[in-house]
């Protein structure tokens, strides 16, 4: 990976090391076999653009946020006055996310959760359908977590994507994580896991070219 100076004699850090050197400023690469493309730190870490603002637009309280990251999208939704929290596998995270003045707990989504069957919305955001590689899997996991009625909102990628599992790292200039599973699912894909998992695609929005669905319990 040209320009970055980690040495593989170190071997490899853990996936939270390196997200937390993310969002504390260091630069950082999602590697995927050998092409590298730049992580999105720097815009979760940043306040909410009109995309954003779009795809919170969709949210039904109470939000619970998974995979919450430095917490833009919870501290938005506080700041709406509708009742959110964040969960995140990272300490960093939810340490970026109360100190927007926002609810986070260091959580891992398939581990027991706080008002489970009671949520109006479960928010995957930032490509977070892909945790564990297994979005079929994830979605089923949303689905115990909402109430009667409830919605996921859930970012995705372009048209003709897929779904892909992939096998990641992450790397900064100092650091290179092991290896990762992570899914990919595209706009066109999100219907047949949808069914699967127990919901119907309520809508599909395209706004600033990024995609995203809703999704209704049946």
């Amino acid at each position: 990976m040209t320009g970055l100076l980690v040495d593989p004699a170190l071997g490899d850090a853990p996936v939270a090391a390196v997200l937390a050197a993310a969002y504390q400023g260091a630069r950082c690469f999602v590697d995927r076999r050998g092409h590298a493309v730049p992580l999105e730190a720097a815009r979760w870490s940043g306040e909410v653009d009109v995309v954003d603002a779009a795809l919170l637009d969709q949210c039904r309280g109470p939000v619970l946020d998974i995979g919450c990251g430095p917490g833009r999208l919870v501290a938005a939704l506080t700041a709406r006055e509708v009742c959110a929290l964040g969960i995140d596998v990272l300490d960093e995270a939810v340490r970026l996310t109360r100190a927007r003045g926002a609810a986070a707990l260091c959580r891992d989504v398939f581990a027991p959760l706080p008002a489970e069957g009671l949520w109006g919305t479960t928010l995957l955001a930032d490509g977070s359908i892909g945790i564990g590689g297994d979005p079929a899997r994830l979605l089923c996991r949303t689905g115990q977590l909402l109430a009667p009625g409830g919605r996921v909102v859930v970012d995705l990628a372009a048209y003709g994507t897929g779904v892909a599992t992939r096998t990641l790292r992450l790397r900064t200039d100092l650091l290179r994580s092991g290896e990762f599973p992570w899914a990919f699912v595209g706009a066109e894909a999100i219907g047949e896991l949808a069914s699967g998992a127990g919901f119907d695609v309520h809508s599909r929005h395209e706004y600033g070219g990024r995609w995203f669905a809703v999704l209704t319990r049946r």
